[in-house]
């Protein structure tokens, strides 16, 4: 077989959501019941929340509409108001992005020529005449758990604990080293590693962040970024090794890296506890003892449906095959690679296009021959490079509060949710002090418990899980703000993103 070379999924220069903070530190704002926009809110939200789609684009600036996550357009009315709908005309509701070097946006009515200002609480289109009141700063809404991809050099980052260092040099993203939470504070990011150290000026790692380890973002469509220091410096892959460092003279766009959502990879074991590994280029054995990088799959689904892709560390997916036979040959578009998901008490089952069940036949091959599902076709199934899930529901992300003793679903930032591994398909959560989630009688968390209780997970898409609690109930957010185990089904409320 040729080899196959890695294509990183690139996001939509379409499909870019951000947040867009006026000059008082509030964001831009859908309001529901009053067909209007305003800027007071403090916080990013789904209402906070803008899908940037580009009709066209140049270094500089770009012809835009904004789309809210309802499928309202913003749009600006001949008297200066701005209200939401959808656009009358070919220009209506389009935008001149200006990107200037500060990071920073202002976005110029098409059909007035004039900006989009804010005066801390109402939003407008007035003025001709640029000003800071027009500034507006963008926020990448993606979840905050991320990996970085350098175009130009067609890898992505990966952190070095031992080194204390951060290399742009893994083709695969399937290590949890390659994985950074992408935290916003004070209008500057911080980029924490998968060990919880923080990537400073100075090259290194550091335990704590601090303004020496606060970037300034510059953001474009596409998911392209700038991390820079404020003070002329850009992080970009330097030297032989492509160390991730400061410098002030990058060459050919070497500056821009691709911000992603971080991929789900797992490692499937089969009832014997071996785990499914690529062996000989393209089959795939149930015969490995311990989880090496032939033996990760990217878990790619839609929530939309039940079918799933597994993608083989060598670029290719699982596919059934003549006899029966599945092999890590399939491209993205064949049917053949396409399996339909069942879970049983956190233990994954796959069928495949033929209709037969995924199993282990006697020589340790994996062959979809069953036309029943048995303990041979249960497969536990284990995040590979998630040490620990940050999770984000409908109204929030999922973490603790100064004001409240329960957890909460609402907030700005994530606390971080340790897995510890128990039997297929169970886990422990661990707060970040070390104690474990405990559950009231009303179904609701604090993260002080002195016991481990049994958390199962559900993947329900490529970055989708639910969470069944150790009550029997489904977890879910709550309009209130407190997390809550409450739901015998499934609902929008139980969908989390990690």
């Amino acid at each position: 077989m040729d080899d196959v070379e890695w294509m990183p999924r690139q996001p939509k220069a379409k499909g870019l959501r951000v947040g867009l903070i006026s000059w008082a530190g509030s964001y831009l704002t859908f309001e529901t019941y009053k067909n209007t926009v305003t800027a007071t809110a403090k916080g990013l939200g789904r209402r906070q929340t803008w899908e940037i789609l580009v009709s066209s684009k140049h270094d500089t600036q770009a012809v835009v509409r904004l789309r809210s996550l309802q499928g309202f357009y913003l749009l600006c009315e001949a008297d200066g108001s701005l209200c939401y709908g959808r656009p009358r005309t070919s220009h209506h509701g389009c935008f001149l992005i200006h990107f200037h070097r500060s990071g920073k946006w202002t976005l110029q009515c098409i059909i007035s020529g004039r900006y989009l200002e804010s005066d801390g609480e109402d939003v407008f289109c007035t003025s001709r005449t640029l000003s800071a009141y027009h500034m507006w700063t963008p926020r990448p809404a993606l979840h905050v758990h991320v990996i970085l991809y350098s175009p130009l050099n067609r890898c992505y980052a990966r952190a070095d604990p031992t080194m204390g260092r951060v290399w742009v040099d893994a083709p695969v993203p399937c290590l949890k080293e390659c994985g950074f939470l992408l935290h916003f504070q004070d209008g500057c990011y911080h980029l924490e590693t998968s060990a919880h150290t923080f990537l400073s000026h100075l090259d290194g790692l550091v335990s704590q962040p601090s303004t020496q380890t606060a970037f300034h973002m510059q953001v474009r469509p596409g998911g392209f970024v700038v991390l820079s220091d404020g003070e002329g410096g850009m992080l970009y892959p330097q030297g032989t090794r492509l160390l991730l460092s400061l410098g002030s003279d990058p060459h050919g766009g070497e500056e821009w890296l691709i911000l992603q959502h971080c991929p789900t990879w797992v490692s499937l074991r089969s009832k014997t506890q071996k785990f499914l590994s690529v062996v000989y280029d393209v089959e795939v054995s149930a015969a490995s003892e311990h989880v090496t990088p032939m033996s990760l799959f990217q878990f790619e689904c839609d929530n939309k449906s039940p079918t799933l892709q597994l993608r083989s560390a060598n670029g290719c997916y699982l596919a059934q095959r003549r006899h029966r036979t599945v092999m890590a040959d399939g491209h993205q578009l064949e049917a053949e690679t396409f399996f339909r998901m069942h879970w049983h008490c956190g233990r994954i089952i796959l069928q495949s296009p033929s209709g037969c069940f995924l199993g282990i036949a006697a020589n340790g091959l994996l062959v979809a021959s069953a036309t029943n599902p048995g303990p041979n076709e249960e497969f536990g199934i284990q995040l590979a490079n998630r040490p620990f899930l940050a999770l984000r529901g409908r109204y929030g992300y999922v973490g603790t509060s100064s004001q409240h003793d329960l957890l909460q679903c609402n907030m700005d930032q994530p606390d971080c949710i340790y897995l510890l591994p128990c039997r297929r398909g169970i886990y422990h959560f661990q707060a970040q002090g070390g104690s474990f989630w405990s559950i009231t009688p009303f179904g609701s968390f604090r993260p002080w418990g002195k016991f481990a209780l049994n958390f199962s997970i559900e993947l329900q898409g490529s970055n989708l899980l639910t969470v069944l609690a150790p009550n029997g109930f489904y977890m879910r957010s709550d309009r209130s703000g407190t997390l809550l185990a409450d739901s015998r089904d499934i609902t929008k409320e139980c969908i989390w993103e990690f």
